[in-house]
């Protein structure tokens, strides 16, 4: 066994040696900030990952088919406070949130629009017909885009709808986009 006072001897020899380093003068930082970048990254990306699973953990979203894209002979009909329009094309007045009896079919409480159903038909001739002529099949369901005002009335959105689904139209499938209007800063 090795008393205390040959411990000391030992450990003093040893360190006799070890050559003493050179003088620390500076520190070099820079393999610490490339450490520390990694980490700011892999925080900001858990961080971002931990907060996505808290949100859709806690909510039950419906399926939605909004992923799809628009099938080439899909129509957009745009319903403003002031026309019905087809690709840019007025179709019918809107006067007051609703289509002016004249163009309805069955006057005021009429639901049909008889214009904007012909024209949708013959618009969705069209369309077919450029297909078939490039040899693009067509689409299993005819399917109608609608953007809609936020402050449209749920009858005249009704109205497209019933108009654009008569046997002349034929169009089956729709996606609605509502435009939000605010009103401008004073």
């Amino acid at each position: 066994m090795i008393s205390p006072r040959e411990a000391r001897s030992i450990i003093r020899k040893a360190v006799k040696r070890v050559p003493e380093g050179e003088e620390i003068r500076h520190l070099n930082i820079m393999p610490m900030m490339d450490i520390m970048t990694i980490l700011l990254v892999a925080f900001i990306f858990q961080a971002a990952v931990g907060a996505e699973a808290v949100v859709a953990g806690s909510v039950d979203l419906p399926s939605s088919v909004t992923q799809e894209e628009m099938p080439e002979a899909s129509s957009t009909v745009i319903i403003s406070p002031k026309a019905i329009s087809v690709e840019g094309q007025q179709i019918v007045p809107v006067i007051d949130g609703a289509v002016d009896p004249a163009y309805k079919e069955g006057g005021q409480f009429g639901l049909a629009i008889p214009h904007l159903t012909r024209f949708l038909a013959a618009w969705r001739k069209n369309i077919e017909a450029d297909m078939l002529a490039k040899g693009k099949p067509l689409p299993e369901v005819p399917e109608l885009m609608l953007i809609v005002d936020r402050q449209t009335p749920y009858r005249l959105l009704y109205e497209v709808i019933y108009s654009a689904r008569q046997q002349e139209a034929g169009y089956k499938r729709f996606r609605l986009i509502v435009l939000k209007h605010e009103p401008s800063a004073p």
